[in-house]
């Protein structure tokens, strides 16, 4: 008791801040968040009206350097082609922590019937296509503008500095070329920068609007990208025997390559993942091609997993091609997205503050997630924690509401200014503890 009362007195001692001290910040980055709900609605709109692809993030991150520049932010563009960097420095003195939302969309057509629904065409993979934020990064755009101008509302009794990351192409580059994470990374941001922890989220419609999910440790799984080239000899598809038919082969190639989960790989250790996302061969009905092409994803939990996937698929791919007298490259991503691992000590912190934010019934452990992020490189260069945030309706079937990555995605907007809530909220209070 003697020493608390004396951090009242003497707050430069190195103690932990009074109560009533913690208190007042958190009363005033309440009602700065406040303020800036509806704003934060509105840019989520205005993103998700104008979806820009991976790299191509041109519009969004000058909505987001212009905003920061209002604040009075000294703002950095152009970081891994379209990403923004700006700093929040507050008056006391305390660690650096990282805030990180992602801008890109998807090459997805929008089905559902909103205002501001998105119109948007762009090329892609040489066809032309609808542009959708079909995974949520404008509302994680839109928090994440929110939490800057509450943060610096506050930053007279803010401890330390939150760089904010505004990433592009957390979706994956376009092929050719680098992009998201690992290129801020390999661009120097964190030396630039130097948080000491970073913390993010994603919207989740597997959960209610208010509820937020969580997990300690590996949380999102490795994603790798890869290409199969299947070639065999053309033919008239009359004469399939003249040849030697990719298409048969690859779609025998296919229904093997999901053998390896079911029957080749322990999923009581971990989960795997294969998936043949296209397929690309032929372009009449009776003329059998040369070749087939097929592009895929593979999740994993850890390396040795990893690898013996790779090399069954591989071998899945070469046997069966061989088999049927044609031949088969696999060809996988030169570096795939790593696992987002959650830090133990970070994750027991940071559910306490989001049990006092959303309630602690609100507050959950999610199973392992096969989805990817690439937030997974920044976990590996600093302790980190990343969260899921609900943003399905109270009315809403929980069985049938539409995922991410699909033309029916839809977020309850009431759900920004919880995620707003809840960033904040770890942010701040790691900071205070003033590691």
């Amino acid at each position: 008791m003697a020493l608390q009362a004396m951090a009242v007195l003497l707050p430069g001692i190195g103690v932990a801040p009074a109560p009533v001290a913690a208190a007042e910040l958190d009363a005033a980055l309440a009602a700065a968040l406040a303020r800036t709900e509806s704003r934060v609605i509105a840019w989520r709109r205005d993103i998700h009206q104008h979806p820009e692809l991976s790299n191509r993030e041109f519009r969004t991150s000058k909505l987001v350097a212009d905003h920061l520049r209002s604040l009075g932010l000294e703002v950095e563009t152009g970081i891994a082609r379209t990403g923004v960097v700006a700093v929040v420095r507050g008056a006391l003195p305390g660690p650096t922590i990282a805030l990180r939302a992602d801008m890109d969309a998807l090459p997805i057509t929008e089905e559902l019937d909103l205002p501001f629904r998105s119109r948007v065409t762009a090329t892609y993979r040489g066809e032309t296509i609808g542009v959708m934020h079909a995974c949520g990064h404008d509302a994680h755009t839109a928090i994440l503008m929110g939490i800057a101008e509450a943060l610096v509302a506050v930053r007279a009794q803010l401890p330390g500095a939150v760089v904010l990351l505004f990433q592009p192409a957390e979706e994956g580059a376009p092929d050719g070329e680098e992009g998201g994470a690992a290129l801020m990374l390999k661009e120097g941001v964190f030396e630039r920068y130097r948080p000491e922890a970073a913390f993010g989220l994603h919207v989740s419609p597997i959960m209610r609007t208010g509820q937020i999910g969580y997990r300690g440790g590996s949380m999102f799984a490795a994603s790798d990208s890869f290409r199969i080239l299947v070639r065999g000899r053309g033919t008239h598809g009359a004469r399939p025997w003249g040849g030697v038919d990719p298409i048969v082969t690859a779609a025998q190639i296919v229904t093997a390559l999901q053998t390896i989960v079911s029957r080749q790989i322990d999923i009581t250790a971990n989960p795997a993942v294969i998936t043949i996302g296209a397929i690309k061969g032929g372009i009449r009905n009776n003329v059998v091609p040369d070749e087939v092409e097929m592009i895929g994803t593979i999740r994993t939990f850890d390396l040795q997993q990893r690898a013996d996937v790779f090399a069954r698929v591989r071998r899945t791919v070469e046997g069966i091609a061989a088999a049927h007298g044609a031949s088969a490259v696999f060809e996988p991503e030169a570096e795939g997205t790593p696992v987002v691992v959650n830090d133990p000590a970070l994750t027991r912190e940071a559910v306490a503050t989001l049990a006092r934010v959303v309630g602690e019934p609100n507050v959950r452990q999610v199973p392992l997630i096969t989805g990817a992020e690439d937030f997974g490189f920044f976990a590996q260069r600093v302790p980190a924690f990343y969260f899921y945030l609900g943003i399905t309706p109270p009315q809403a079937n929980l069985a049938q509401v539409a995922m991410n990555h699909t033309s029916r995605f839809y977020l309850d907007e009431a759900g920004l200014a919880v995620g707003a809530r809840a960033l904040s909220a770890v942010a701040i209070d790691y900071l205070r503890r003033g590691r």
